[in-house]
């Protein structure tokens, strides 16, 4: 009994931080855009327009009240579930904005954390299983190296050797303007395709995502195999390994079958909150490779000082990080009671 409500507190206290967190974030991002140059009229209108029409659409906006009044204005209706509409797309909106470019953003970050997982985790068990070896001193410079280059020059490196210099994929986009997308059912082309039975505009969909799918997730894989490669070389120190060892089990069987085990529960930890930050965090790659994702439509909408689809989106981010932070934070507590007090 007292363990379960142990457990309850603990997730009612998380669950009531999580309200002020976005609270926090929205305000800072709505005074953010607010105190940034630019005029949100001149970038609908141009600088050229008559000033009495600036100042109509000015009134029609909103953008004429009081900073108070307009906060205020914004949080009443965002508690409403309402992110506005916005500025630059003729008052659609933000969550048809969303809903629109969301799952471009949601297939290039499960194929860039499939990379991710499966590099990470090869090459930290590479250099642990072989200590103090080439392999090792080889995946810690790769873990250095790829948590150190920029996202957006690796991937104009990769767009320059494989698609200006040797032809091999396209520089950008999601699919070719020549041919019609998939009917949509999920948003996700490889899904929809695949679930259509159409093979040939799935392999179409695969072939645009490699550049931009392996230039995230190479540089995302460092931080699984950083983890992978301390964890491991912890567990093979342990107890359990030497008793296996005396029982003649095979190096190879230790490594996989008991060792590598135990590593995967900071994995699957570090798992859900690279995906929700990716999911938030991909604007560089999409912005490189021309990507019609939501980080994409986030950043043009900062450009076009559009405030209500810059807050919403950001609010939108912020809510998916907050969520799997909560859920991984209860299934710790679940597994480790250590974790409550």
């Amino acid at each position: 009994m007292a363990r379960s409500n142990s457990l309850k507190s603990y997730i009612a206290t998380r669950l009531m931080l999580a309200p002020l967190m976005l609270w926090l974030i929205t305000s800072i991002v709505f005074l953010l855009m607010r105190s940034t140059p630019g005029d949100p009229v001149d970038a609908l209108l141009g600088t050229r327009a008559p000033q009495a029409a600036k100042e109509a659409l000015r009134e029609q906006l909103g953008l004429n009240k009081s900073l108070l009044f307009q906060y205020f204005d914004y949080m009443g209706t965002l508690l409403h579930g309402d992110l506005g509409k916005s500025l630059s797309s003729q008052g659609e909106s933000v969550w048809s904005i969303i809903q629109d470019h969301f799952p471009a953003t949601v297939e290039l970050t499960i194929f860039s954390l499939a990379i991710a997982v499966v590099v990470g985790v090869f090459v930290g068990a590479l250099g642990a299983s072989r200590p103090n070896t080439i392999w090792d001193i080889g995946g810690r410079l790769f873990g250095i190296i790829t948590y150190a280059i920029p996202l957006f020059w690796f991937g104009m490196v990769l767009q320059l050797v494989f698609s200006v210099w040797w032809g091999w994929f396209p520089l950008g986009t999601r699919f070719p303007t020549t041919l019609t997308p998939p009917e949509s059912i999920t948003g996700l082309y490889t899904l929809d395709s695949l679930m259509r039975g159409d093979f040939s505009k799935f392999a179409t969909a695969l072939y645009y995502l490699v550049l931009p799918a392996a230039s995230l997730g190479i540089l995302i894989s460092g931080v699984f195999e950083r983890i992978v490669r301390v964890n491991l070389k912890q567990a093979l120190q342990a107890e359990y390994v030497d008793a296996a060892k005396a029982r003649g089990i095979s190096n190879s069987t230790i490594l996989w079958n008991h060792a590598f085990r135990n590593t995967l529960i900071p994995v699957v930890t570090i798992l859900g909150l690279t995906l929700a930050a990716m999911l938030g965090g991909a604007i560089l790659t999409e912005v490189t490779f021309s990507w019609p994702g939501l980080g994409s439509r986030l950043y043009k909408a900062i450009g076009q000082r559009d405030y209500p689809t810059v807050q919403g989106i950001v609010v939108f981010f912020a809510a998916i990080v907050a969520l799997a932070s909560i859920a991984i934070d209860v299934i710790n507590a679940y597994i480790d009671p250590r974790i409550r007090y």
